[in-house]
């Protein structure tokens, strides 16, 4: 999905239940991590629940997958892929998540906790745009 459709997508939702219910949706359609990837190797640090997020780069574009064992946080994840996959590094330093995050609403609408969670998924997966 792509950053404007998801926009689109939370602008037609007319309360914040809607969205949460859309959020979680998302997440029970990220394809399956593999278990194999549920290690401190691949964990987010900052969240407060568990995260995993594994980044593969293919033909110069960075492609993520990603899970946790809190659906609304797979959700969020569901988003911040959305956000980041397919995209150069370069692509990824430059997208301005907090503009994003602001249009979907989530800075004033996620707990404190879970936007420190967002953030740390953010910051992990810039971490890879500047290794891979």
């Amino acid at each position: 999905m792509e950053i404007e459709e998801l926009i689109d997508n939370f602008e037609f939702l007319d309360n914040w239940e809607d969205k949460y219910r859309y959020i979680i949706e998302l997440g029970e359609k990220l394809p399956l991590l593999e278990a194999e990837y549920h290690t401190d190797e691949w964990k987010v640090q900052g969240c407060q629940s568990q995260v995993w997020l594994v980044p593969h780069k293919q033909d110069g574009k960075i492609f993520f997958k990603g899970d946790s064992d809190a659906m609304i946080v797979k959700g969020l994840i569901a988003v911040v892929l959305s956000i980041y996959n397919n995209k150069s590094p370069s692509e990824i330093k430059a997208v301005a998540v907090e503009n994003i995050f602001a249009k979907l609403g989530l800075k004033e609408h996620l707990s404190p906790s879970r936007r420190n969670g967002l953030l740390s998924m953010t910051e992990k997966i810039r971490y890879y745009a500047e290794i891979l």
